[in-house]
């Protein structure tokens, strides 16, 4: 049973009182530190600050401000995705709950299950416009292709730690595709149409990375600069982020896409080729002195926030302004696609900066600002499926 209390003002004696409205008093300043209190069962009266009242009392306030804390950052948030979404042409509440999107990751799926999300994309697989789900997805392949990633990079250690040299290119081809390919099974996952096949996607992560790469050396050859400043940092996140812009705006063109998660995917698979080929290449080069293990744990856990989600803010930024029109160049002027496009290479630039060199708390943050814009996005694009499946079945079509 919950103790009873009791406390003293001048001759007068209050209570009993439950622990709780004793708190609530103190809290109202109805009893302070000095006023005299006693519990059922105790002998002599002490002071509040001396009770275990006042431990139970600190307590309380130290879990009401983390609640307040808890409180203020929901605020924020939902604050900055209505912002977000209003730049993509939406307005309202953005209902954004990670728990309920990865619901699924831990759950037992079947085989079939599996290949039933790979075969998607197809003439004979992608479902009708009325037929598309607005519901937010609830992605778990991804989870399953970054685990086997993980098992492969292990063995592959276990390999080289034997003295095997020759499983030195499998490892840094693990550690450097697992993560960024992972993403974009994550992305494919979330393509609600449901319009774009595996194989396609498969072509656009090799061949646009290496695409994407080359572009940038290009664009790279136009400037110099020796170490990285502030002003080399946006110079690079400008070229690299343009560089990538251009193979997404082909693809989009080429296949002529008209949904926001589209545009998402196709960004998502470019930066993610980009991501990949990148990590292998420093990882190859910190071979040489013995420190590619290191590099591989550093740039696989950094890039689930880094050219993959860059990209993928550009690419359906990209699709946002081009709806269901031909591309043209044009549409890379236009105001609502270029605070996107400068939202991505600020992440980047930002990334880069000799600033604020904290090597967990900085990039945490940033993944956290880019994660936002992508989950914000996914939100439109799901609003833009709900229009034009609502707009179909008006027409009857």
């Amino acid at each position: 049973m919950e103790t009873q209390w009791f406390y003293a003002e001048g001759r007068e004696t209050y209570g009993p009182f439950p622990v709780a409205e004793m708190l609530r008093m103190a809290e109202a300043k109805q009893i302070g530190r000095e006023t005299p209190v006693i519990g059922r069962g105790m002998t002599e009266w002490v002071i509040f600050k001396d009770s275990p009242l006042q431990e139970l009392f600190e307590n309380e306030r130290n879990k009401e401000a983390a609640r307040q804390t808890v409180r203020e950052t929901r605020s924020f948030v939902g604050s900055a995705a209505e912002k977000i979404s209003a730049m993509a042409g939406d307005e309202g509440p953005v209902k954004l709950s990670l728990g309920d999107i990865f619901s699924e990751v831990l759950k037992k799926h079947s085989k079939k299950e599996s290949e039933q999300i790979f075969i998607v994309g197809t003439a004979k697989t992608t479902p009708d416009i009325k037929d598309i789900s607005s519901e937010w997805p609830k992605p778990w392949l991804f989870f399953r292709v970054l685990m086997v990633f993980l098992l492969v990079y292990a063995l592959l250690y276990f390999a080289a730690y034997l003295g095997n040299y020759f499983s030195l290119a499998g490892l840094i081809f693990a550690g450097s595709f697992a993560v960024p390919f992972s993403l974009v099974i994550f992305f494919f996952e979330t393509n609600a149409p449901r319009n774009i096949s595996i194989f396609s996607v498969v072509r656009m992560f090799f061949i646009g990375g290496a695409a994407a790469i080359l572009v940038t050396l290009f664009l790279y050859s136009t400037v110099s600069f020796n170490q990285i400043t502030v002003t080399s940092a946006l110079e690079i996140g400008l070229i690299e982020e343009t560089g990538k812009l251009l193979i997404v705006a082909w693809f989009v063109s080429r296949m002529d896409v008209k949904f926001i998660l589209n545009g998402l995917l196709i960004g998502a698979v470019i930066g993610a080729g980009f991501a990949a080929f990148e990590s292998a290449g420093y990882a190859l080069r910190a071979l040489q002195d013995g420190t590619f293990l290191e590099v591989i744990f550093n740039r696989a856990w950094t890039s689930v926030g880094t050219h993959t989600i860059w990209t993928a803010i550009a690419g359906a930024a990209l699709v946002i302004v081009k709806q269901e029109r031909p591309f043209s160049v044009g549409m890379l002027k236009q105001p609502r696609f270029l605070k996107f496009f400068a939202v991505a290479v600020a992440l980047h630039a930002v990334w880069d900066m000799p600033v604020f060199n904290s090597p967990v708390l900085k990039p945490a943050v940033l993944i956290c600002i880019g994660w936002l814009f992508v989950l914000v996005l996914i939100n439109s694009g799901l609003r833009q499926v709900t229009r034009i499946v609502r707009a179909a079945s008006e027409n009857g079509e």
